[in-house]
């Protein structure tokens, strides 16, 4: 070939590549990266982060919520956004274990880095993580405990979920178990349902944490109109959302041109009968409650008053849509016939006050699972952090309840037993692939240590003992972080989810894979817009 022949471009100008170990080395910077983001964040001792928004409302959020701060953040690395999607994927999936399932990811590749520094090429080191993520599954299977057929240890296995589940958040250091009852309590209520549309929270500033409670009804942030019944029994409540303001022209620009004021008045008299008309029929479904997702105005109101019903205005989408949901009924729009009208039935309405604000309560409602959590706390940051802890934690019970009965002990219990699984496989198998075993088993090991790390720990020597005791047979040891020594889980109730530790160990798995195969970045500039000359 002669030398002097130019090169020939396959791609376009301005795109961008990067092969090989410049490639790997990208990824594995930016999976790491994110990975040491949110680390510190882990455990009952873990560290909150402040996000600051940068927008013209600096809006403020504090948090340890993996997937809250991953979700807050901007990156332009494609490893890390493979982590930020996994986290946001558990988040969705089973609700807690976010941070666990990024940090997890972020370990296998910092060993994996290290691995393919000492020549073993990927696709041995993946040969072996599947193998050994096979034998951790393996050793994580057999041992959870389903108890769900007794009721009390069933209930009692629920309750150290949430306490395990909330250890780590805003309400764990002292109010842990009072939200641990509640949460309990409330999905209890779904019977076996994971529907947590039947659960409402609600936050309220003023007082303190502890003063949240759990009500059996379905509490509204409205106000009942002026002059309305502000309690009625066995109520038939007929949800609608149309436009309850006077019939105005709605056509755009146009325009009524009269001769006198009696012309215009009689234009008036006609709006404000065609209202009526459309309040009768309203009142002619035998009603005595009026929920309206739009605005009631004052003619309306006043005719419902006359007539003995209870209107409530402007209950947003979200609010109707609930409300059709717990009282059995559906959103109407038209009223022209009422037996094709499907009403909500309550056995009490009633407007209550709640610290300085009054509420609507809809109690004894058709569907009785429905409840609602009222969240006090003294700043909207804590409230915030607050139901995002509760949302984990019902996520977690209604899966747990519904679908996966099984528990695991926490307290990075089952993290050394799989490790100790996985170790046990690498001395039976010869080559580099048992390197890459070995590697899987030191990255299942950072959990516990990162977690007595973020406790202030010498976490050296207690991940040291609690391997020590897991190899003498004491498979129920784990990490005791309120007293920084090795503990009984099982006596100490530190019980987590199959589901959530099985779903951290597959999808790291399956995230810290995909990185690895990667060997080449290449990034497309934007199409360059062209001038038409059509336009000039």
């Amino acid at each position: 070939m002669n030398s002097d022949t130019a090169p020939v471009r396959i791609l376009n100008a301005g795109t961008q590549e990067e092969k090989g170990e410049v490639a790997r080395l990208t990824f594995f910077a930016g999976a790491i990266g994110v990975g040491d983001l949110v680390k510190t964040t882990m455990g009952p001792k873990g560290m909150d982060k402040i996000l600051q928004s940068m927008s013209r409302g600096e809006e403020v959020t504090v948090t340890n919520d993996g997937a809250t701060i991953l979700k807050s953040i901007f990156t332009d690395n494609p490893a890390a956004k493979i982590l930020v999607d996994i986290s946001k994927t558990q988040d969705a999936e089973v609700g807690d274990g976010t941070t666990s399932v990024t940090v997890l990811a972020a370990e296998l590749l910092r060993e994996a880095e290290k691995l393919v520094d000492s020549k073993i090429h990927p696709q041995t080191v993946i040969q072996g993580w599947r193998m050994a993520s096979a034998a951790a599954y393996e050793a994580l299977k057999a041992s959870a405990v389903d108890n769900s057929a007794d009721e009390a240890k069933w209930r009692e296995d629920l309750f150290n979920i949430a306490r395990t589940t909330l250890s780590s958040k805003v309400l764990g250091s002292i109010y842990k178990d009072q939200f641990a009852k509640l949460c309990v309590d409330a999905v209890l209520r779904l019977k076996g349902s994971t529907n947590l549309e039947m659960i409402h929270i609600i936050k309220k500033a003023g007082a303190s944490i502890a003063e949240s409670f759990l009500d059996d009804g379905f509490i509204l942030e409205k106000k009942i109109g002026v002059g309305q019944p502000k309690r009625i029994e066995n109520a038939k409540i007929l949800l609608a959302n149309t436009a309850m303001d006077n019939d105005k022209i709605k056509i755009f620009g146009s325009r009524v041109q009269v001769n006198s004021t009696a012309q215009l008045a009689e234009i008036e008299k006609a709006e404000r009968d065609r209202m009526n008309e459309k309040c009768k029929k309203i009142v002619d479904h035998g009603i005595n409650c009026f929920i309206n997702r739009q605005l009631i105005y004052n003619l309306p109101e006043q005719f419902f008053a006359d007539h003995g019903v209870m209107a409530i205005e402007h209950a947003d989408f979200e609010g109707v849509e609930r409300l059709a949901l717990v009282t059995g009924g559906q959103i109407a729009s038209t009223f022209d016939d009422p037996s094709k009208a499907v009403l909500g039935e309550c056995k009490l309405i009633e407007e209550i006050m709640i610290g300085e604000d009054k509420v609507i309560r809809f109690t004894g409602c058709k569907r009785n699972e429905a409840c609602t959590v009222v969240l006090r706390g003294p700043t909207k940051q804590i409230l915030d952090e607050a139901e995002r802890a509760l949302h984990d934690a019902l996520c977690v019970l209604s899966q747990a309840a519904a679908n996966e009965h099984r528990t695991v002990l926490g307290g990075g219990c089952s993290e050394i037993l799989m490790a100790k699984a996985v170790e046990e496989l690498a001395k039976k198998t010869a080559g580099k692939q048992g390197i890459a075993i070995e590697a899987f088993a030191r990255a299942l090991r950072m959990i516990p240590t990162i977690i007595a790390d973020n406790a202030g720990y010498d976490s050296s020597d207690l991940v040291q003992k609690l391997r020590a005791a897991h190899y003498e047979g004491k498979s129920t040891s784990g990490l005791d972080m309120t007293n920084g020594t090795i503990g009984d889980m099982a006596k100490l109730g530190i019980t987590e989810s199959f589901k959530v530790k099985s779903q951290v160990l597959l999808s790291a798995a399956e995230a810290a894979e995909m990185v690895l195969r990667v060997d080449e970045i290449v990034k497309v500039p934007p199409r360059a817009r062209r001038h038409d000359p059509r336009y000039g």
